[in-house]
């Protein structure tokens, strides 16, 4: 049996959306490493949108791709920024604005895909819904190709970096979470992060597959969606 056309042209929105995400993450850590002293990333081209300087073949393309077409639970990455914290000045304060600059850009790309999909309901170009799992969504009922890709891929933005912000921010290290914890707990907690970071991908890997992470989505994705649906019938 065949994928159909639309699930392709799916895919393809999804994919978009994704990269694009993920490249905007990994170039924000870069900047902001740089504006604390550190130029590694910055002499790497990783302060860019360009997604070949951020795309993993296995955790941006064949792992996503996989998630999308058998709706398994989604396990992704972009290529890790590389840091040299010893250029850091103030290197606590630089930890702390470096882990927190990828979750701070996803969040507002979220914040801007919910924006545009209200407006577009404003003006009667798209329908809003709400996935009790997914969150806000936008649909359209027009045979316009370029209204129904502009409600796929702003649906993607906003839940995909919502989903982005909320994963990077749970405090396991190596996650962005851990390393802004570890910023603001005293230093004596630093060998126990540390010791917890051998950890952080079983972690990870455990909380994705019992469900866990599914039952944090579950009650942020409406609480983050609210805001935009507010006034609907």
């Amino acid at each position: 049996m065949g994928i159909d056309s639309n699930a392709i042209g799916e895919f393809i929105l999804y994919m978009v959306a994704l990269v694009f995400s993920l490249s905007v993450h990994e170039s924000a850590h870069a900047w902001m490493s740089n504006r604390f002293g550190d130029d590694l990333a910055r002499l790497q081209g990783r302060i860019s949108l360009n997604p070949a300087s951020h795309v993993d073949p296995i955790g941006t393309l064949l792992f996503p791709a996989i998630s999308f077409f058998t709706g398994a639970p989604l396990i992704g990455w972009a290529r890790p920024t590389p840091v040299n914290p010893l250029k850091w000045r103030n290197k606590r304060v630089a930890n702390f604005w470096v882990s927190a600059a990828g979750v701070i850009c996803n969040a507002i790309i979220a914040v801007s895909a919910g924006i545009l999909m209200r407006g577009l309901f404003e003006v009667n170009l798209v329908g809003l819904r709400m996935h009790p799992f997914l969150g806000l969504g936008a649909v359209t009922n027009s045979q316009s190709l370029i209204a129904e890709g502009a409600a796929n891929l702003l649906t993607g933005l906003f839940r995909l970096n919502v989903a982005l912000a909320v994963f990077n921010l749970l405090p396991i290290p190596p996650l962005d979470g851990g390393k802004i914890l570890g910023s603001l707990l005293p230093p004596s907690f630093e060998s126990s992060l540390e010791a917890l970071e051998r950890f952080g991908f079983l972690l990870l890997f455990i909380a994705v597959f019992t469900g866990v992470l599914g039952v944090i989505f579950r009650i942020v994705m409406p609480v983050v969606s609210y805001p935009f649906t507010i006034g609907l019938s």
